[in-house]
């Protein structure tokens, strides 16, 4: 390192600085000396060619530190200057975070000067106190009817939808962004969205979607590419979860947060691991990854005298299909329920492919009903369910009897799966519906059936609702 990159190195640095690193693997930097840094710490890095770069510490002990390096490498030697700054990762948060893009590192990617207004926050946070928990009652409107009608999603849950690679969960994970609102005047709302491990198509697909029809001006987006360091895809939901409290906890807004892939996320935090030399749990992933995608999960929720909301809709494709993964497993212990794709309703052209029978929203309840949506809503929810499952199991039957030998209330349950999947589920990647409409195509399916198959709806509710009285 030449004489005036020290003078430099002097001149931006202040107090220990370590010149040269033992040892360089990929964006991985072996440092030695006399020194006790964090994990988590964030480290400044000035390199042969007067280039500064930040790296954040992976492990710790004893006279040396593992630096993960942020952002390119190209060009990176053992010959630089280093600096441990005694601080986590932090971001600056405003109101100025509204319609803008940034990076895994917070950097900004759509064009405009980086946020230089508001507070420095960690990205660490912290789970929300239970004691501090609001119970969520209210209802959060994605404009989906799958959703909406079957699986509702409430302010301050948090609900994962599980899907397989080749599905179309990207554009489902756009639509809710596009759609997603809260009922009520006056009520503030906004969308963070975080991109973990995504190809360049994918994010590319993404602001696509989001400027087409203006949805960004009510956005937070944070984009981690698969071409990112690995550390960025710890960092990027961490980024968003921060900046969600504080437009949620601080500000009084309504927040949706949607993380997709999840899935790449464990990956990331799995190869780390290896990377640290820990003892590796089941199918390699660390044997505390329960615990970290908990400190990710229980930031979402409502607090005891704050107005807002985080509500966090987490997407992951199940390695295989497999529900018993751990990713899924683990995703679905700290959850209020899960939305499932299905590939057969897939392969049939049905968008979205949206499997309610094994679905859950587990908050759904709290949320339906008279002063939230309609009277009639959990009343046909049911009904649906009960429908439909008789349905699959006609038409399971009809594989094998063939049609024309199922009983006459069989062959209707048959013709009412039918027309649930093609009216109810299917709907246009641009088609918003309202609560009112998703329930009013819902009594439109029920109607196929005699009135007196209709046993989970009251009386009372089937005169005031049903078409036949309308």
């Amino acid at each position: 390192m030449s004489d005036r990159l020290l003078e430099k190195v002097a001149e931006l640095y202040s107090g220990k600085v370590y010149r040269g690193a033992k040892e360089l693997r990929g964006s991985l930097l072996v440092v030695e000396g006399p020194f006790s840094a964090a994990y988590g710490e964030v480290v400044r890095i000035l390199d042969a060619d007067g280039r500064e770069r930040v790296g954040r510490v992976l492990e710790t002990g004893i006279g040396y530190a593992l630096v993960e390096v942020l952002g390119e490498v190209e060009g990176l030697s053992t010959d630089v200057a280093i600096k441990f700054t005694g601080s986590t990762f932090k971001v600056r948060v405003s109101e100025d975070v509204l319609g803008r893009m940034f990076n895994g590192r917070f950097e900004p990617i759509d064009g405009m000067p980086p946020i230089v207004r508001g507070e420095l926050r960690g990205i660490e946070g912290a789970p929300i106190n239970p004691v501090a928990r609001e119970y969520p009652r209210d209802f959060v409107q994605t404009g989906v009817s799958a959703i909406d009608g079957m699986l509702s999603l409430v302010r301050g849950q948090k609900l994962p939808i599980f899907s397989v690679s080749g599905l179309p969960h990207n554009r489902l994970a756009a639509q809710i962004a596009r759609q997603a609102t809260v009922r009520g005047e006056g009520e503030s709302f906004a969308v963070v969205f975080a991109g973990i491990g995504l190809r360049r198509e994918e994010a590319e697909f993404f602001i696509e979607q989001f400027r087409e029809l203006g949805a960004l001006d009510r956005m937070v987006v944070v984009l981690n590419l698969a071409e990112d360091p690995v550390v960025e895809r710890l960092m990027a939901p961490r980024i968003a979860l921060t900046i969600a409290e504080y437009l949620a906890f601080d500000l009084g807004m309504h927040v949706l947060t949607i993380m997709t892939d999840m899935t790449n996320y464990c990956e990331a935090l799995r190869e780390i691991s290896a990377a640290r030399g820990e003892v590796p749990g089941r199918l390699g992933y660390p044997g505390y990854m329960y615990s970290d995608l908990a400190t990710i999960y229980e930031r979402a929720g409502m607090i005891k005298g704050r107005r807002g909301s985080l509500t966090l809709l987490p997407i992951l494709t199940m390695p295989g299909g497999d529900l018993r993964h751990p990713i899924p497993d683990l995703t679905g212990y700290i959850t209020e329920g899960q939305v499932i794709l299905s590939q057969e309703l897939h392969a049939r052209g049905i968008y979205p492919p949206v499997n309610v029978l094994p679905s859950l929203s587990r908050l759904m309840k709290s949320g339906i009903g008279p002063g939230r949506t309609r009277e009639d809503h959990p009343y046909v929810a049911d009904q649906l369910y009960d429908a439909y499952s008789r349905g699959v199991r006609a038409r399971d039957l009809a594989r094998i009897v063939g049609e024309m030998n199922l009983s006459e209330r069989m062959r209707l349950y048959l013709k009412f799966a039918d027309a649930f999947e093609s009216e109810f589920l299917s709907q246009g990647f641009y088609e918003n519906r309202s609560v009112e409409e998703t329930l009013d195509r819902a009594w439109k399916v029920l109607s196929i059936l005699p009135e007196e198959e209709l046993v989970r709806i009251p009386q009372r509710i089937i005169e005031k609702y049903h078409p036949k009285y309308r």
